[in-house]
């Protein structure tokens, strides 16, 4: 894929018109005044008939599930790679509204994609059918918001190996669970109403910590012993509510294990959404430095210092060179994305990291030689680059740190 298609564009234009009308008049409230981004989302949501299409692609899921159990299979067998137009139309549908929406609000993306993305995605990949039916399907439309708590204060990059959350047995309730533990940087943790709780099971001082079974259940807001903090204050992604998860001695049944079982792999089911995750950045980027652009051009054609536009200055004109030339790698990166799933393929867990350090670091470039060529006015509020500077910083951050790529880059070649 070297270029949008006709109906890309058309569905670009589209999304572009909803966020000028519905985002754009809102921006201040949902940066500085505490309002929640979920009502618009759900609007949009209505408004381009992605609540309908998840349905359908729910049903079809659930059929195969059915038809394999019914069949006695256990897992879902290995596709054969093949083309696949409509899957590459699909992750088109979906690049294309997060790419609008970083225009303004990246923080909105944040919230939209933990809640339909990373949450649901780990349910659909290793939940039951009654607890795909009663969960996932509520996310998937966004009826219902939703949290993936993996990162606690200690952990950071080492969220297995400093987990401290666990799960115990309960000794009162058979097939029981008792968990306790704390969450931090929860996406969407303070309004969330379902929440993937990644826990580890303890089964006490003969087995060592590291080596115990990384478990998820699914909780529900207002759960005894459950408490969702208010909004953390934070740099960037003000549209984007963070807080904080505490469980004290929280019961739960069999029910709400994923998959109903302890031998469920939840560190590879992690490792799939971090998957997901870094490769939805390089569309995030996209709209942030298409923004910049954008902002820069007009800026560089209208400011005048010393009797001319500043943009007749060469080194005005490398910044914005530089800016272009980070636009058309990021957008490459999508055009990759969306060629993969037309072939039925999908990027590695390796290729997924670098894709996401590249397009972190160009956008941040992008964002500070921005801040840069507005000079004193960049550093204002009232002109945006501020804001998408401050939004951009988190994408080296999130996901895994850019170190953390680096790493996973790195022992991928060395593996070769």
């Amino acid at each position: 894929m070297i270029e949008w298609s006709e109906m890309h564009l058309q569905i670009r234009d589209a999304v572009r018109r909803f966020v000028e009308t519905e985002v754009k008049p809102h921006i201040e409230a949902l940066e500085h005044g505490d309002t929640p981004p979920y009502e618009i989302l759900r609007k949009m949501v209505k408004t381009f008939g992605l609540g309908d299409m998840a349905k359908m692609r729910f049903a079809s899921d659930i059929a195969r599930q059915q038809k394999r159990e019914a069949a006695g299979a256990t897992e879902e067998p290995k596709k054969e790679r093949g083309p696949s137009p409509e899957r590459g139309m699909e992750v088109a549908m979906q690049m294309i509204p997060i790419i609008e929406l970083c225009h303004y609000s990246p923080g909105m993306v944040t919230a939209l994609g933990v809640s339909m993305g990373l949450t649901s995605a780990a349910i659909m990949s290793r939940g039951t059918i009654a607890q795909k039916e009663k969960w996932a399907l509520p996310l998937l439309t966004l009826e219902k918001i939703g949290a993936w708590a993996i990162t606690e204060p200690g952990s950071g990059s080492d969220a297995f190996g400093g987990m401290k959350s666990t799960a115990r047995r309960d000794p009162q309730e058979k097939d029981g669970y008792v968990l306790n533990g704390s969450k931090t940087f929860i996406t969407n943790g303070p309004y969330a109403d379902t929440i993937v709780f990644i826990c580890k099971l303890d089964e006490g001082a003969g087995h060592d910590v590291k080596d115990r079974k990384v478990l998820s259940f699914i909780l529900d807001k207002g759960m005894p012993g459950l408490t969702q903090s208010k909004p953390l204050r934070k740099m960037g992604l003000h549209s984007s509510p963070t807080g904080e998860l505490f469980l004290a001695d929280v019961k739960v049944g069999k029910e709400r294990l994923i998959g109903e079982t302890e031998q469920a792999p939840s560190r590879s089911g992690a490792k799939d959404t971090f998957t997901m995750e870094r490769t939805g950045v390089a569309a995030m980027a996209l709209g942030i430095v298409e923004q910049c652009c954008k902002l820069c051009i007009d800026y560089a054609r209208t400011r005048v210092q010393f009797g001319k536009p500043i943009g007749e200055f060469q080194l005005i004109q490398l910044k914005l060179a530089k800016m272009e030339v980070a636009r058309m790698n990021i957008q490459n990166l999508v055009f990759r994305q969306i060629e993969l799933a037309s072939e039925g393929k999908s990027m590695s867990l390796a290729e997924a990291s670098a894709c996401k350090l590249y397009s972190a670091q160009a956008a941040m470039d992008v964002c500070l030689e921005s801040v840069q060529l507005f000079g004193g006015n960049g550093y204002m509020a009232e002109y945006q680059v501020e804001q998408l500077c401050r939004d951009a910083k988190v994408l080296q951050i999130y996901g895994g740190t850019d170190e953390i790529q680096i790493s996973q880059i790195a022992r991928s070649l060395l593996a070769q």
